[in-house]
């Protein structure tokens, strides 16, 4: 199976037929990335759609869930981790209220602010939703050995901080 050749690989095959003159390589790691994610996104999504949840809204929960007790943070500390705009975790949290999954206490250091907590009903749906889906996950992975899952982790993760320490030297030049 490794040595079949994959969508990627025909594409690869289709350019260099076009365009000889053009590096492709980079489409061997982030096209097969980006091809993996779209096709792993139904599977993890149903998952949380049986727990009532759409991906946004088990990222809050997760989120909070992850946090520690209280299971409480400020709305900028949401939006930061998660990585959205202020006005998209607006839309996510009133959606969690209304589902009793987070409750809105004001913050006690500051009575302008409102906290965003997780109640028993939100900690329970994060921890089934998950635990469902890390299952699903590990299945999808199930044909790599330990040490490839391993190997594959590793490398992934030296091309994250990578492309995270260019992206923040582009931020910081512009």
């Amino acid at each position: 199976m490794p040595d079949a050749p994959d969508h990627i690989d025909r594409l690869q095959a289709q350019w260099a037929r076009e365009l000889p003159d053009l590096d492709t390589r980079g489409m061997e790691v982030l096209g097969r990335a980006r091809r993996i994610v779209l096709q792993s996104r139904p599977a993890i999504e149903a998952v949380f759609a049986r727990h009532g949840l759409d991906a946004g809204e088990f990222d809050v929960l997760s989120t909070l869930r992850r946090s520690g007790p209280p299971y409480a943070l400020r709305p900028t500390e949401l939006y930061r981790s998660l990585m959205i705009s202020s006005g998209g975790l607006t839309d996510r949290l009133n959606r969690l209220v209304r589902a009793g999954m987070i409750t809105r206490p004001p913050s006690p250091g500051d009575g302008r602010s409102l906290l965003v907590r997780l109640t028993d009903k939100g900690r329970a749906a994060a921890e089934a939703a998950l635990r469902e889906d890390m299952g699903v996950e590990a299945g999808m992975l199930a044909m790599l050995s330990d040490a490839e899952r391993k190997a594959l982790a590793d490398l992934l993760r030296k091309l994250a901080l990578g492309m995270e320490a260019s992206q923040a030297a582009q931020n910081a030049d512009g």
